[in-house]
C-alpha cells in the first residue's frame, strides 16, 4: 500500500513516467517516456533515482546480452567448422588453384609453340655501325647506402656495348653516409676518366625514396635528348649485350612502352632461405611474367633490369611517390594509357637475393603492402579507363585481388588460424584434401619452373605458410593505410655478387679493367673481403620474432591435441608447421644479421 500511495503522489508531478511490466516474472523490462513538452526540469530525488536505476539496468542488459551473443557466435563457428569449409573458402581455393593451373598451362603452351618476342631489327643490322638502330639511351642506377655492391653495377653498366655518344649513365646516389658518398663519387670519377659518359647526382633530401630519386633525375634538362631509359638497382649486373638485346624490340613498334628482362641470382644456393626464394621468383618470371607478357602485354614492372620508352613514362604521369611500389604503379598507369609491354625470358640480369630473414621479411612487407596501397588509389582510374572490360576484370580480380589479397589471406587464415583451432573443437573436421592435397598441388606447380628445387618441396610449402604472417600483416597495413605501410627499408646486400664481378673482370683485357690505376690485386682484395666477413660474422646475432613464436606455440599445442584425438595427417602437418614457425621465430633460417 505504501508503494501505491507513493505512486499516486508522483502522478501529480510532471516528470518521467516509469512503467514496470511484470507479465512474466522471468522476462521483465522497464519502459520510459521522456516528455518533450517539459518546460521545467524535475529535480525530484526519487525520480532521479529511478532514472539512474533505469540506466544501470540497460547497462546490465547490454553486459548480460554478451554471453548469449557469444554463445550464438561460437555455435555458428562450430557448425561452420564441422561442415568442413565455408563457401568463401571453397571459392578461394578453387580460384587460386585454377589461376595457378591456367598460368602453368599458358607457360607450357609458350614452350610447346616456342613463342617468344622477336625484334624487327636483326642483330646483323645492329652490328653494321651507325646505320643500325642506335637511339639515345639514358641509364639510371639508383642507390642508397649500398657500399657493398655499388662497384659491380657501375662497372657492369659502363661496359655496356653501345656507342659512347648515344648513352649517358646517371648514378643516382641517395646515401646519407658521407663515406659511402665519397666512395661512389670516386668510382664515378674513375670511370669518367676512363672515357665513360657518366654523371653523379646526389640528393640532400630523400623525398619519395626511390620514386623521388628517379623523378628528380628525369627532371634534368638533358633528358629531353634521350628516347629510352634503362634502370638497374645497385646490386644488378647487366651483361654487356643487354641493350643490344632489348632496344631492338622498340624498332617500328610505337605502342611498346616497356621491355623487361629476367633476373638471375648469384647466391641462390647460399643457404636454405635463398633456395626457397629462388623457387618463388623462378615461378614469377618463368610463368607469371612470361604468360602475362605474351597473352596480355601487361605485367608489373620489376623496378629494375628494364628499359622504358621515355614518352610512355611521361604519358603515364611519370614517377609518383604515393606508394612504396612505384614500379608497379607506373606499369598499371602505362597499361591504362594503352602502352604495351614485353617480357624477355631469355635475357637475364644478374643480382643477389637477401640472405638474412630480417632483410627478406622487410622486403616482403614492402612488396605486399605496396600493392594494396596502389589498389586503393588506382581503382577509380581502372574503372574509368578506356581499356576493355576483360582487361579491367583481369587487373582488378586477378592481378590485385586474387594474387595480392586473397592468397595471403587464405594461407594465413586456413593454416595458421582455422586448422589449429579445429583441434580444440571436437565436432570440427577439415578434409585431407584441404590440408594436404591442394597446398601440395599448388606448391608442386610453383616449383615446376625450377626442377632442381624439387627436394625442397616440403620446406617450401612450410616456409610459404610461415611467411603468410608477414604478408598478411603487410596486406592489412597497406589496405587500411597503417603506419608500417609507408616504411621503406633498403634491402641489405651482402656483396657476394661483387666477388663474382671481380673474378669476371680479371679475365678481361687490361684496358677494360684498368680505370686510372693498376690492375687490381685479386688475392689481396679477396683476403681483405674474408677478413671483413670474419669480423662481421663475430658480431652477428639472432633476432627473436614474437608473432612467429606465438603461432609456433599454438600449432605445436594443436599438434599435441591432434595426436591425442588420433588425427594422423593433421598431426604431422601441424607438427612440422609449428617447427617451421619455431625456426623462423628464433631466426635460425638464413644468415644472422650483424649487430
Amino acid at each position: 500500500m505504501g508503494s501505491l500511495k507513493w505512486w499516486s503522489k508522483s502522478e501529480s508531478h510532471r516528470g518521467t513516467p516509469v512503467i514496470v511490466k511484470m507479465e512474466n516474472p522471468n522476462n521483465w523490462s522497464i519502459e520510459e517516456d521522456f516528455s518533450l513538452n517539459d518546460t521545467k526540469p524535475n529535480k525530484n530525488a526519487k525520480q532521479l533515482t529511478w532514472v539512474l536505476l533505469l540506466k544501470a539496468h540497460r547497462a546490465a542488459g547490454c553486459i548480460t546480452s554478451i554471453a548469449p551473443a557469444t554463445s550464438f557466435i561460437y555455435s555458428a563457428v562450430r557448425r561452420r567448422l564441422s561442415a568442413g569449409r565455408t563457401d568463401t573458402e571453397k571459392s578461394e581455393k578453387i580460384g587460386s588453384s585454377l589461376d595457378r593451373l591456367v598460368l602453368c598451362l599458358g607457360c607450357f603452351w609458350i614452350k610447346f609453340k616456342k613463342i617468344k618476342p622477336v625484334p624487327k631489327q636483326s642483330l646483323t643490322d645492329l652490328e653494321s655501325g651507325d646505320e643500325g638502330f642506335f637511339p639515345m639511351v639514358l641509364v639510371q642506377i639508383p642507390m642508397c647506402n649500398e657500399k657493398e655492391v655499388y662497384q659491380q653495377s657501375i662497372g657492369a653498366v659502363c661496359n655496356l656495348n653501345w656507342p659512347k655518344s648515344k648513352i649517358l649513365i646517371q648514378v643516382l646516389d641517395d646515401s646519407d653516409d658521407p663515406t659511402t658518398q665519397l666512395l661512389i663519387k670516386d668510382e664515378v670519377h674513375k670511370w669518367k676518366t676512363d672515357g665513360a659518359n657518366i654523371v653523379y647526382r646526389h640528393r640532400v633530401l630523400r623525398d619519395g625514396y626511390k620514386a623521388g630519386n628517379l623523378k628528380s633525375a628525369m627532371s634534368c634538362s638533358y633528358v629531353k635528348d634521350y628516347e629510352f631509359v634503362a634502370i638497374f638497382d645497385a646490386d644488378f649486373q647487366p651483361n654487356s649485350d643487354f641493350l643490344m638485346k632489348t632496344i631492338p624490340h622498340f624498332k617500328d613498334n610505337e605502342e611498346l612502352g616497356l621491355v623487361q628482362a629476367r633476373w638471375s641470382f648469384v647466391n641462390r644456393d647460399e643457404n636454405l632461405l635463398t633456395r626457397l626464394q629462388h623457387v618463388n621468383l623462378a615461378f614469377h618470371f618463368e610463368v607469371e611474367q612470361q604468360v602475362n607478357g605474351v597473352f596480355l602485354n601487361f605485367f608489373g614492372f620489376n623496378g629494375t633490369a628494364g628499359v622504358w620508352r621515355i614518352k610512355a613514362l611521361e604519358d603515364s604521369g611519370g614517377w609518383l611517390e604515393r606508394t612504396t611500389v612505384e614500379d608497379m604503379d607506373i606499369a598499371v598507369r602505362a597499361h591504362l594509357h594503352g602502352w604495351k609491354m614485353i617480357f624477355l625470358n631469355d635475357v637475364e640480369c644478374q643480382c643477389e637475393l637477401p640472405e638474412s630473414y630480417e632483410a627478406y621479411r622487410k622486403q616482403q612487407h614492402r612488396w605486399h603492402s605496396g600493392p594494396m596501397q596502389l589498389f586503393r588509389v588506382c581503382l577509380p582510374d581502372i574503372i574509368k579507363s578506356k581499356i576493355s572490360i576483360w582487361k579491367k576484370l583481369n587487373m582488378i580480380f586477378l592481378f590485385f585481388l586474387l594474387r595480392k589479397l586473397i592468397l595471403p589471406f587464405y594461407s594465413f587464415t586456413l593454416f595458421c588460424v582455422i586448422l589449429p583451432m579445429t583441434m580444440f573443437v571436437p565436432e570440427a573436421t577439415l578434409p585431407a584434401w584441404v590440408v594436404c592435397y591442394i597446398p601440395a598441388t599448388m606448391s608442386f606447380l610453383n616449383i615446376l619452373p625450377s626442377p632442381k628445387s624439387f627436394p625442397f618441396l616440403v620446406p617450401y610449402l612450410l616456409f610459404e605458410n610461415t611467411m603468410s604472417v608477414t604478408k598478411f600483416n603487410a596486406m592489412i597495413s597497406g589496405l587500411f593505410q597503417l603506419g608500417s605501410a609507408y616504411e621503406w627499408v633498403v634491402t641489405k646486400k651482402s656483396g657476394r655478387s661483387s666477388e663474382g664481378d671481380l673474378v669476371s673482370l680479371t679475365g678481361k683485357d687490361s684496358k677494360e679493367i684498368q680505370r686510372g690505376g693498376s690492375e687490381p690485386d685479386l688475392e689481396k682484395l679477396e683476403e681483405e673481403m674474408k677478413e671483413k666477413e670474419r669480423k662481421i660474422k663475430n658480431k652477428k646475432h639472432n633476432r627473436i620474432y614474437t608473432k612467429e613464436l606465438m603461432l609456433a606455440f599454438l600449432l605445436l599445442t594443436a599438434s599435441a591435441r591432434s595426436l591425442l584425438s588420433a588425427q594422423g595427417i593433421h598431426f604431422y602437418f601441424l607438427l612440422f608447421q609449428g617447427l617451421s614457425f619455431l625456426l623462423v621465430g628464433l631466426d635460425l633460417i638464413g644468415e644472422q644479421i650483424a649487430s
